[in-house]
C-alpha cells in the first residue's frame, strides 16, 4: 500500500517519469549500501531481534509520513528522504528475514516455504495496491499511509509468537571483524560454481526487467490514461500473477530441475514484458502482466531456494545479503536509468531494450546450464 502511494504521490507532486525513477532508486539503492554489512550482522546477532527491531522502525516512519501527508506537509524533497531512511532499515531487515527460514522448518521443506513466504509476500502486493487505491480515491493518500502503520503494529505482535524449531543459527565465540565478515562473504559468493552465475543473471533481470514495477504509474497516467484506480489493477495484475507462480512452487519439494526452471522462467519473463510495452491495450497489458509476475517469483523464488540449498549455513547471512542487495538495488538502478531515460525516449522504449539485455544473459547462462546445476542442485551443499 504504501509503495503504491508513494509512487502516486510523486507522480501527483512531480508529474515526472525521472522522479519517479529517483523514488524507486531511494526506496531500493540503500540496500546495497548497507545489506553487505547487514547480512554479516545476521550471522553474527539473533536474526529474530534484528527483524523486530527493524519492523519497529519502518513502523515509525510510516507513522511520521501519514503526519506528514495528513497535515499537507509533504514535499518531494521529505518524501524522498523518507523513502531512503525506509531502504536503510529495509536493507537491515532483509538479510535477517531471510536467513530465519531455515530456522523455522526442516530442509526438506525448505523449498516449499520459501515459496509460502512469497505468496505471501506477493499476496500483499496484489491486495495492497487494490486497497491502496480504493483508499486514495475515498479518503486520499493519508488514509494509505494510516493503514500501512496500523499493519506493521499487527506484524510485531505476530513476531512474538515465532519459535526457532530447524537449523540453529550459531554464534562463534571468535570473529574476524565486520568488514572482514562482509569480504569473505563476496569472496564466497564470486567464486561458487553455481551461486556465482545465478547471481550474475539475477543482477542483469533486476536492473533491466524488474523496474517495470516501479515505473507503472507512469503507465498508468501516460499509457492508459487511466487514475490511481487504473495504478491498483495494473499493480494488483502483477501480484496475482506472482501469487499463482508461487503456488505452483509450492507443490514442489524436491530440487531437481529447479534450476532449468528458474532459467527457463527468465526467458519468458523477458518475452512478457516486451508483450506489455508493445501494446496500449488493457486486453493484452494485463495477462503479459500477470504472466510477467508469474515468471518474476519462479525465477526469484528458484534462485533463493537454490542459494539456501546450497550455500554453507556459516555463510548464510552474508550470501543471502548479496540476494537481498541485487534484488532490491538492481531494480534502483535500473528504475533511475529508465526514468532518465524516459524523458527523451517515453516509458516503452527503455524498458523493450531491456529486455533485449536480459535475454542475452539469459542465453550466456543457459549454456552453461550443467556446471551450474550440478554446483546448486547437489543435496550435500550446504552441510
Amino acid at each position: 500500500m504504501q509503495r503504491i502511494a508513494v509512487g502516486w504521490l510523486t507522480w501527483q507532486l512531480t508529474g515526472s517519469g525521472a522522479w519517479l525513477g529517483a523514488m524507486a532508486f531511494a526506496d531500493l539503492f540503500p540496500t546495497v549500501l548497507v545489506g553487505p554489512f547487514a547480512g554479516a550482522v545476521a550471522d553474527r546477532w539473533d536474526r529474530l531481534r534484528v527483524t523486530k527491531v527493524s519492523q519497529t522502525l519502518a513502523m515509525l516512519q510510516s507513522i511520521v509520513l501519514f503526519i506528514l501527508t495528513y497535515l499537507d506537509l509533504i514535499d518531494i524533497a521529505s518524501l524522498f528522504a523518507l523513502t531512503v531512511a525506509l531502504g536503510v532499515i529495509a536493507g537491515f531487515n532483509q538479510p535477517a528475514r531471510l536467513a530465519l527460514i531455515p530456522s523455522l522448518v526442516k530442509r526438506e521443506d525448505l523449498s516449499a516455504a520459501v515459496a509460502i513466504n512469497s505468496i505471501i509476500f506477493n499476496s500483499a502486493r496484489f491486495v495492497g495496491p487494490a486497497v491502496a487505491g480504493v483508499m486514495i480515491v475515498a479518503g486520499g493518500i493519508s488514509a494509505a499511509f494510516a493503514a500501512n502503520a496500523v499493519s506493521f503494529a499487527l506484524f510485531l505482535v505476530s513476531l512474538s509468537f515465532i519459535r526457532v524449531t530447524g537449523e540453529r543459527q550459531e554464534f562463534p565465540a571468535a570473529r574476524r571483524s565486520l568488514l572482514g565478515d562482509v569480504g569473505d562473504g563476496i569472496r564466497y559468493t564470486a567464486s561458487h560454481p553455481g551461486i556465482a552465475p545465478m547471481m550474475l543473471l539475477l543482477i542483469i533481470v533486476c536492473m533491466c526487467v524488474r523496474p517495470v514495477v516501479e515505473l507503472l504509474p507512469g503507465f498508468a497516467a501516460a499509457v492508459f490514461a487511466s487514475g490511481a484506480d487504473g495504478l491498483a489493477v495494473l499493480t494488483s495484475t502483477v501480484g496475482a500473477g506472482a501469487v499463482l507462480g508461487g503456488l505452483w512452487l509450492v507443490r514442489r519439494s524436491d530440487p531437481a530441475g529447479l534450476t532449468n526452471i528458474a532459467l527457463g522462467n527468465t526467458l519468458v519473463l523477458a518475452l512478457a514484458l516486451l508483450a506489455f510495452v508493445a501494446t496500449d491495450r488493457w486486453w493484452i497489458a494485463l495477462p503479459a502482466l500477470a504472466v510477467l509476475g508469474a515468471c518474476m517469483v519462479v525465477t526469484g523464488v528458484g534462485t533463493q531456494t537454490l542459494l539456501q540449498l546450497s550455500v554453507a549455513t556459516e555463510m548464510r547471512g552474508r550470501v543471502l545479503s548479496l540476494y537481498g542487495v541485487i534484488f532490491r538495488g538492481g531494480p534502483a538502478i535500473g528504475a533511475l536509468v529508465m526514468g532518465v531515460a524516459s524523458e527523451h525516449l517515453g516509458l516503452r522504449l527503455p524498458l523493450a531494450i531491456g529486455a533485449g539485455l536480459a535475454m542475452l544473459a539469459w542465453l550466456w547462462t543457459w549454456l552453461g546450464r550443467a556446471r551450474i546445476t550440478g554446483a546448486l542442485e547437489s543435496q550435500g551443499n550446504a552441510d
